[in-house]
């Protein structure tokens, strides 16, 4: 395919991290915006592993602990994701994501739940490429129900084909780049890989639930807002239910739906991973207590119990860590 004469300027990198902490795995990650929510216990474990060719980037991310991901590409590039297959089901954008699933749509804003032990593949690719291929590959312009947030199911043979040559296609360009060969090679790849994404895409989507999910999208994005607004002193789920107008049962039943998790319990892991991240960046006049007090925690024994569970360190510790470093 032609190239703009930008997108010919641009100089093809891979990127293969680890990473013992959310904030340093989204940090890997910065041509996005994105924000990771630690939902599950254990010591955080990622592997970020990014090709980037002119127009499209390819992703494979690994992860030992439940996430919550969300946050935006950019809006001119669109996202496709397949999750391991041998992982438990993800939810995305208020859908649940079983295998032979793949995720896609516009990059304005990815909200993704992934369980433990995970993984999965992905890739970004501008408008500016995937609309002419498009048109070449079905002789229609570009599908409009792609400016929405889906979850579309593939065969198996589809996924499992599509899983193996993704994978195959990031050992190449990696070999590719480090040769430092011709531009017209790695090009050549990256049509092809986006080619068997498009391929893999079903015939006929159905759109018709959109609206319902996106109401209890929105629902518990509201929730989450109202939770947050003063952490140092947490709204009673009650109130939140009070304030959004719906019954205790109905937000039960919509962070379920979109999140997998009950509401008291993301509330509370929302306010944890926001003390985890106070502690690992404060400075050596600090104190746990009142980084804790901030965030609504008064009983330290308590606290300590729980921090201990989620992170399997004690917040003086991670304090510590901090000072020293």
């Amino acid at each position: 395919m032609s190239e703009t004469p930008s997108a010919a300027r641009e100089t093809p990198w891979y990127q293969s991290v680890n990473s013992t902490s959310l904030d340093a795995h989204a940090r890997v990650q910065d041509r996005w915006a994105l924000d990771y929510v630690q939902l599950s216990e254990g010591i955080f474990q990622g592997h970020i592993e990014n090709i980037h060719l002119p127009q499209l980037t390819l992703v494979h991310e690994t992860l030992n602990v439940a996430t919550r991901q969300r946050g935006r590409l950019n809006d001119s590039a669109y996202g496709f994701a397949l999750r391991d297959p041998s992982s438990e089901d993800f939810f995305s954008n208020g859908r649940r994501m079983p295998a032979n699933a793949i995720m896609c749509g516009k990059g304005d804003e990815i909200d993704i739940t992934t369980p433990e032990q995970s993984g999965f593949i992905g890739m970004a690719v501008q408008r500016d490429l995937l609309e002419p291929l498009w048109q070449a590959m079905y002789r229609k312009p570009l599908a409009a129900w792609l400016e929405q947030h889906l979850v579309l199911e593939t065969t198996t043979v589809k996924a499992a084909a599509l899983w193996t040559h993704h994978r195959a296609a990031m050992a190449q360009a990696r070999e590719l780049i480090d040769r430092q060969v011709g531009l017209s090679s790695l090009l050549q790849l990256r049509d092809e890989v986006l080619t068997q994404w498009l391929e893999a895409l079903p015939a006929q989507v159905d759109i018709s639930d959109l609206p319902s999910l996106k109401r209890r999208q929105q629902l518990v994005d509201q929730a989450c807002e109202r939770m947050m607004a003063q952490v140092d002193a947490p709204e009673s789920l009650l109130s939140v239910c009070s304030h959004l107008g719906v019954s205790v049962r109905k937000l039960n039943y919509c962070f379920q739906d979109v999140l997998g998790i009950s509401p008291n319990k993301y509330h509370k892991l929302l306010r944890l991973n926001g003390l985890h991240r106070a502690l690992m960046r404060a400075s050596a006049q600090d104190n746990v207590q009142d980084i804790a007090a901030l965030w609504g925690f008064w009983h330290l024994s308590q606290l300590a119990q729980d921090y201990k569970r989620q992170f399997k360190v004690l917040p003086s510790e991670t304090l510590r860590r901090a000072q020293r470093d």
